[in-house]
């Protein structure tokens, strides 16, 4: 993960985030109750099939799917939409029991034998959809499936982990969904491209309050834009750029298609491989952020931009304007680069 708002002379760089937000989580043993993170659409388990999704009167869900050849059969409760960003507050989360109803209610077969439903799903269609209801209350449950952990700068999975596709679980209720707005432009005279945008629930900046050195949230609010560059340098098709954040308080990223030494800023790579990496610009773009809370996960496409000419009027215009653009956000650290 890189800061993105670095400059390009004696620049910054903000190292890598360690992935895995599953994985934190108070468990107790004795109940396989899981009470989980709150990091948007919450990750239930990996590399899932046959995926079925039930729900009840009492904002419960049942989730039933295969993994490695074992049925397995979760129950999620207490967690719908999400809150505001507020400093030293928590974001909402589920509770999971991955006994099937046992730890909770302490009942056998609990997934089989209680009223399950799943009415037509009407809401919108998402990135990544698997499964997905609406509620007796009209609430919409639905579970998406992508791969979180790829690697930055364009390496090919080297390890399982990496390759997993993560099976992820939101709640929420009428357009409660993130809008993720993103444009490329040119940044340091034309020298490179340039993505930007916002990150946004209800008309309103979704942001955290601090990372870490590796770049992760601190926070429960915080929320991960994921960059994937088609047909790269790094080769045809999808390829994971990299990963960065919303910025406090505007909700607004940027990210410079620049070399990345691999070795340097926390980055997992290959054993071996120390070259320079990048840009990896391509002719698509596709962003995939966190959703707030337990809402969905949202994703967008964009067109990439050829090389910048300063004597194509058409292309200073574009700068001119996506630079009008970045200055009407507010969001002084997506200003280098740009002259302004």
């Amino acid at each position: 993960m890189v800061d993105d708002s670095f400059r390009l002379r004696g620049r910054k760089l903000c190292p890598r985030w360690a992935r895995g937000f599953g994985a934190i989580a108070v468990v107790s043993l004795a109940a396989a109750v899981v009470v989980a993170a709150a990091q948007g659409s919450q990750l239930i388990d990996r590399n899932a099939t046959a995926v079925r999704l039930q729900v009840d009167a009492k904002g419960e869900a049942m989730l039933t799917y295969t993994v490695a050849g074992k049925v397995k059969h979760v129950l999620a409760w207490g967690a719908v939409n999400a809150r505001p960003p507020a400093r030293g507050g928590k974001q909402v989360a589920f509770e999971l029991d991955y006994s099937g109803g046992w730890g909770k209610y302490r009942a056998r077969d609990y997934w089989q034998t209680a009223d399950w439903v799943c009415l037509p799903y009407d809401g919108p269609q998402l990135a990544g959809q698997v499964a997905a209801c609406k509620g007796l209350d009209g609430s919409y449950w639905a579970l998406q499936e992508w791969p979180q952990a790829l690697p930055d700068l364009g390496y090919t999975p080297w390890t399982s982990a990496q390759d997993a596709n993560w099976l992820e679980l939101s709640h929420w209720t009428g357009n409660t969904v993130a809008k993720l707005t993103a444009y490329t432009d040119w940044v340091y005279d034309g020298r490179f491209q340039e993505v930007f945008g916002r990150l946004s629930l209800g008309g309103l900046p979704v942001y955290g309050f601090g990372t870490t050195r590796y770049g992760a949230p601190t926070d429960s609010f915080g929320r991960l834009i994921y960059l994937d560059s088609y047909d790269s340098a790094y080769g045809p098709g999808w390829h994971r750029e990299n990963s960065f954040v919303s910025h406090n308080p505007t909700g607004v990223f940027c990210y410079g298609f620049y070399p990345f030494d691999p070795t340097k800023g926390g980055y997992q790579h290959p054993p071996g491989e120390i070259a320079v990496r990048g840009p990896g610009t391509g002719t698509r773009y596709r962003l995939t952020a966190e959703g707030p809370g337990v809402t969905p996960n949202v994703q967008v496409e964009i067109s990439g931009l050829h090389a910048f000419n300063p004597r194509n009027p058409s292309d200073v215009a574009l700068e001119s304007e996506r630079s009008a653009q970045l200055r009407s956000y507010g969001d002084k650290s997506c200003l280098a680069g740009h002259g302004l």
